[in-house]
């Protein structure tokens, strides 16, 4: 499978769990960097014989933070560069609030198939703790009119054990979520990163959290809840409708090979896992000057690939199977990680049958702790 990510770092406000590469938008070179990235993707294409793409995922950032011509310059040099399969997904990260009828039109007259919008709670008060600058009556118009344009495979993606946040407050949240009928749900537990503005306030002591118990009765409410709603678990934060798995984040889940575009975009090749720039002037000056942006190649071990075969997969409710990793790295997966195996299994954490090993639901909640014992 050919996959294709293309990062967009340009932000109207910075939420304040962020520490994915964004910058604020006002006084950016946001033409100049459209054009470079593009330039990107015509020096990668020439280069590399390109099979037809069949996931194209333009993230952020906020990727709907362009205008209507920069939309449609990028998506016309995509369609361009990486002819797609037949039913190939192209997807695109959304903010509510940006997705004027405008926008949505130029994406969908440009292929685009599938929406992913970062809505994280449907009460005001937390959106404004967190640092959203939408409200829930932008989540609502901006679904209506991506409905209006003829999007029907729409995704949102929830965070929970927020700040303040209770589980009353998630349930409510899920409930509205769920009445949109929407065919996918992503749904995160929130993560203190470093250099996030959240880090900086609980390093002073100034931010409360619900705490590990309601984060737990959360997430168990989150499974329970999307089940009930016909949307099947297929990885550790996701939910869908059976055929709108997200073919993207799979391609990631299961250690397949992907093209990364943009500034601080990854990608993997071959053997290469690359890296580019992240800071804006240090992605775009060695394009102007005619080199690629990359400045971190590593070439994985046989090792390293079966460990991240494991790690990256485990997040998968199917697991990994056996049959797949022998045909992959000619190892048996059981000899392979036979330690691992009987440790995290006697935890009741995993469970192993002919076919894979995957996450019991208990492991779900420890999907980390899980991880670590195949490193």
């Amino acid at each position: 499978m050919t996959a294709v990510y293309i990062h967009i770092p340009f932000c109207e406000h910075i939420c304040y769990y962020c520490d994915f590469n964004k910058v604020f938008l006002e006084g950016q070179p946001v033409d100049e960097y459209v054009d470079l990235l593009i330039k990107e993707m015509e020096m990668v294409t020439k280069r590399h014989t390109m099979s037809p793409v069949e996931t194209v995922f333009v993230g952020g950032g906020t990727p709907t933070t362009l205008n209507e011509a920069q939309l449609a310059k990028l998506c016309s040099s995509i369609s361009r560069l990486f002819p797609m399969t037949e039913n190939a997904e192209f997807s695109f990260e959304a903010n509510p609030g940006d997705l004027s009828i405008s926008k949505l039109q130029v994406m969908k007259d440009y292929g685009v198939n599938r929406l992913s919008m970062g809505v994280q709670s449907f009460n005001n008060e937390l959106l404004k703790k967190i640092g959203r600058i939408h409200t829930v009556d932008d989540v609502y118009q901006s679904v209506n009119n991506a409905k209006q344009v003829g999007f029907e495979n729409v995704s949102i993606d929830l965070i929970f054990s927020l700040p303040g946040q209770t589980e009353a407050d998630f349930e409510d949240t899920l409930t509205k979520a769920l009445d949109l009928d929407l065919p996918h749900y992503s749904a995160y537990s929130l993560i203190i990163e470093p250099k996030t503005i959240f880090y900086n306030l609980m390093q002073k002591g100034k931010l409360i959290l619900p705490g590990e118990d309601a984060e737990a009765n959360m997430y168990e409410k989150l499974m329970s809840t999307m089940e009930k709603h016909g949307r099947k678990q297929y990885e550790i934060s996701n939910f869908a409708k059976p055929g709108y798995e997200s073919r993207h984040n799979i391609v990631y889940w299961s250690n397949e090979h992907y093209f990364g575009f943009g500034a601080g975009a990854h990608g993997y090749i071959g053997e290469t896992r690359y890296a580019n720039y992240g800071p804006l002037k240090k992605y775009m000056q060695p394009l102007q000057n005619g080199d690629l942006p990359t400045f971190q190649q590593k070439e994985l071990s046989l090792k390293e690939k079966m460990e991240e075969e494991m790690f990256l997969g485990l997040r998968k409710v199917a697991g990994v199977n056996k049959a797949h990793f022998q045909a992959k790295f000619g190892q048996s997966l059981d000899a392979t990680f036979a330690n691992a195996i009987d440790k995290t299994i006697e935890k009741g954490w995993l469970e192993s049958t002919p076919e894979s090993v995957r996450l019991t639901r208990r492991g779900r909640f420890l999907g980390n702790n899980v991880f670590q014992e195949f490193l």
